[in-house]
């Protein structure tokens, strides 16, 4: 089969979409959680099949020998390329040798990199996954066998131990599943021919410098189709970045050294601005004629002016004291609502999805023994998919409402016209998307 017959099928199949944490390249803020639960990472290594992956991976390089002999001289001529300029860039030849001698192109990595998913779930569905009772108990047992090593790192990088045990759960579910893909595969088939090409080669060139500073070879530099890596799914400039030592053997291994998952983790959260000591939020209750337009992360001020304007924690107890905290409402004023501090901005540094972030704030709380969500979600709303979301935004813009150009995500723009909208027809305007707001813009 050629390349072009391989993506027309994946398309019309609607194989995939979009893979992985890649901590450190978080996609921009635009995404509603509950709208997008399901297409920000919507094949996480954590909530996936192992021996699925390990099939796919296995299907890929068998596809690689699908290419006609112009495709594979293509790929051949842009590999020669690239390794020149690697070289130019102070990778060694014995590196290049070592990492690009058996180079393959996987067609499978094309077609998931350019589908992207029509039906989503509700941010509810997606907590029900990742914050399952398995993984929790599955949580609890890891962190305890691992205690010494969490430990350490709570105590160099100010990062608790569930925090980071839940960040590994939802990744990998806690290593069961961290992806087979060859990580240079994946950037150099990326780099050759995949949406964002810049960004694929610059991997491709960290990951190289990550072989030649001797911390994985190429065979062990596994992860996802999308190239994240290890345990907690770091990309190459991340790893780079970020990844710690954390056994002292000389070698940074997020694949096989849980003390360096946890310190490498604990330390990109550090690095970003974690808070010691101050918790990621609390699930709050909202007075009557709450002004849901300020149910932004973009809406910030202190815990005290919140009180003010009577936002109360669901139990009763005294609010987390934040300088800067948000509201947020996921699944609008149906749902529940929560206060959320500079901690959980961090994890969402981590993966720029709110949804995400909640898992990792609830998952690290279960684990250390505290309550779930408190509030009903609106499990009887059945999320817009990708085009209906299309339509909802033409007809706001239709009427009126300005969203800018109709692309089926859930971003600020849309919910600030739909949110004029609710308003314009006294509905509540929280930025919801549901059928029934579907209808009601249907209507002449």
């Amino acid at each position: 089969m050629t390349r072009a017959r391989t993506l027309m099928l994946a398309l019309l199949l609607g194989s995939g979409a979009m893979q992985g944490c890649q901590a450190g390249a978080t996609s921009p803020s635009s995404s509603s959680p509950s709208e997008q639960a399901a297409a920000e990472k919507p094949d996480r290594a954590g909530d996936s099949d192992p021996q699925a992956s390990t099939a796919t991976a296995e299907t890929a390089s068998r596809e690689s020998d699908d290419q006609t002999p112009a495709e594979r001289e293509s790929f051949d001529q842009w590999v020669s390329d690239f390794r020149q300029k690697a070289r130019s860039e102070g990778i060694s030849q014995t590196t290049l040798n070592e990492a690009l001698a058996n180079v393959r192109y996987q067609p499978r990595i094309i077609e998931l990199d350019r589908s992207q998913p029509e039906f989503t779930r509700g941010i509810w569905e997606y907590l029900d996954s990742a914050v399952s009772s398995t993984r929790i108990d599955n949580g609890r047992q890891k962190l305890a066998e691992h205690r010494s090593a969490a430990d350490q790192a709570q105590s160099r990088y100010g990062v608790p131990g569930s925090v980071i045990t839940a960040i590994w759960g939802i990744e990998s579910n806690y290593g069961s599943n961290f992806g087979s893909f060859s990580a240079i595969d994946a950037f150099a088939t990326l780099g050759y021919e995949g949406r964002r090409h810049a960004f694929a080669q610059e991997q491709l060139l960290a990951a190289l410098r990550i072989i030649q500073e001797g911390d994985i070879d190429r065979e062990h530099m596994l992860g996802s189709w999308a190239g994240a890596m290890g345990h907690t799914q770091f990309i190459p400039t991340s790893f780079l970045a970020y990844a710690v030592d954390g056994d002292g053997d000389g070698r940074r291994d997020i694949w096989g050294s849980i003390t360096d998952v946890m310190a490498s983790t604990a330390n990109y959260l550090a690095k970003n601005g974690w808070q010691r000591g101050q918790p990621w939020g609390v699930e709050v209750t909202l007075p009557e004629g709450f002004d849901y337009t300020r149910t932004e992360l973009s809406t910030r001020q202190s815990t005290q002016a919140w009180q003010g304007q009577g936002v109360r924690a669901v139990e009763g107890q005294s609010l987390p004291n934040f300088d800067q905290a948000s509201v947020i409402t996921p699944a609008g004023a149906q749902g529940p609502a929560f206060l959320v501090g500079p901690n959980f901005r961090v994890i969402m540094r981590y993966n720029n999805a709110t949804s995400y972030a909640l898992a990792v704030a609830y998952l690290s709380q279960r684990i250390d023994g505290g309550p779930g969500v408190q509030g009903d979600w609106p499990r009887d709303v059945k999320p817009l998919t990708r085009s209906q979301t299309r339509e909802m935004q033409s007809l706001l813009n239709h009427k009126g409402f300005g969203t800018g150009t109709p692309d089926g995500i859930m971003g600020p723009n849309t919910r600030e016209g739909l949110r004029t909208w609710q308003r314009s027809v006294g509905k509540t305007p929280d930025g919801f998307p549901s059928s029934s707001v579907l209808e009601a813009l249907r209507q002449p």
